[in-house]
């Protein structure tokens, strides 16, 4: 079995939530607005699980969510942010 370093794992976990928000966007115009905007609450509660888990570091998931929203304007906006006990 490979053995998968945490920059491998990170470098992963980014391109998949990158992935994940561009394939977002693309459906987003096409649901109702609750909907859309359910579906990228779901996909910041991963992104937090992500950064809870050290699989991505939290400046790098701030970035690609900028990135995401600047890509994508009308991609409902949620606050990506840790819980205190998490963030430390």
């Amino acid at each position: 079995m490979r053995h998968v370093t945490e920059l491998t794992r990170s470098e992963r976990t980014s391109r998949l939530l990158v992935a994940r928000l561009d394939a977002l966007a693309t459906v987003a115009s096409q649901l109702p607005h609750l909907e859309a905007e359910r579906l990228v609450e779901l996909a910041s509660i991963a992104t937090m699980h992500a950064v809870a888990l050290e699989t991505l570091q939290a400046e790098r998931a701030e970035a690609i969510w900028r990135e995401a929203h600047a890509r994508h304007p009308a991609l409902p906006e949620v606050v990506v942010e840790l819980p205190e006990r998490l963030a430390a």
